[in-house]
């Protein structure tokens, strides 16, 4: 593998004979319509994942309380690890004594546009992107803003105040089922048993 290989983490963190997460060996190219996934991951605390598909990859955060629909709240969002393209239509359970182990689900996903005059990837490296979803379940622009410099920055989340923005309005209670399968996280993991 190159020395470059922005999955190395990714993989070094798996172990592909427990785990049936993918391994992320097709390469990709940058899509013309790129894409997201927000994966509702029920593992030592349940949290979302939030997933934006940049230069072949998926650049990962996971938010603990999940994306918000209201202008006003900011979201914590911890970026984790680069995973590959593949993972956007992952959802089962990952083993017990594996990273990131417990159930998963896909509770949105869709294609995102840039806001911004640069390129994403070039956000990212400045610490601030404006996207605008096209979800199942989420629509409208969101912010991804880092807060602070260095390995222990974290970033936020943000609903940009548009016509998709709702503050009455709570998905992750209204919406809690799969947008692939239509199953929750207690139906994956029962078919466990």
């Amino acid at each position: 593998m190159p020395a470059d290989d922005p999955l190395k983490t990714y993989r070094e963190k798996r172990n592909f004979e427990r785990t049936s997460e993918p391994r992320g060996e097709t390469p990709r190219t940058a899509a013309d319509q790129p894409r997201f996934v927000i994966q509702k991951h029920d593992a030592s605390r349940l949290h979302y994942d939030f997933r934006i598909e940049v230069d072949g990859v998926l650049k990962s955060w996971a938010v603990p309380k999940g994306p918000s629909t209201n202008p006003r709240e900011r979201r914590l969002a911890v970026q984790t690890e680069d995973h590959p393209i593949e993972y956007i239509d992952f959802e089962g359970i990952i083993p017990e004594g594996e990273y990131g182990a417990g159930t998963m689900i896909v509770w949105d996903t869709g294609n995102y546009r840039n806001l911004k005059e640069i390129p994403v990837a070039e956000g990212l490296e400045k610490g601030q992107i404006e996207i605008w979803l096209v979800g199942q379940k989420l629509q409208g622009g969101y912010v991804l803003l880092r807060t602070g410099q260095g390995e222990d920055a974290n970033w936020l989340l943000i609903k940009i105040k548009d016509e998709a923005a709702n503050p009455e309005l709570d998905l992750l209670k209204t919406e809690p089922k799969s947008v692939l399968t239509g199953r929750t996280l207690d139906d994956i993991a029962g078919e466990d048993v």
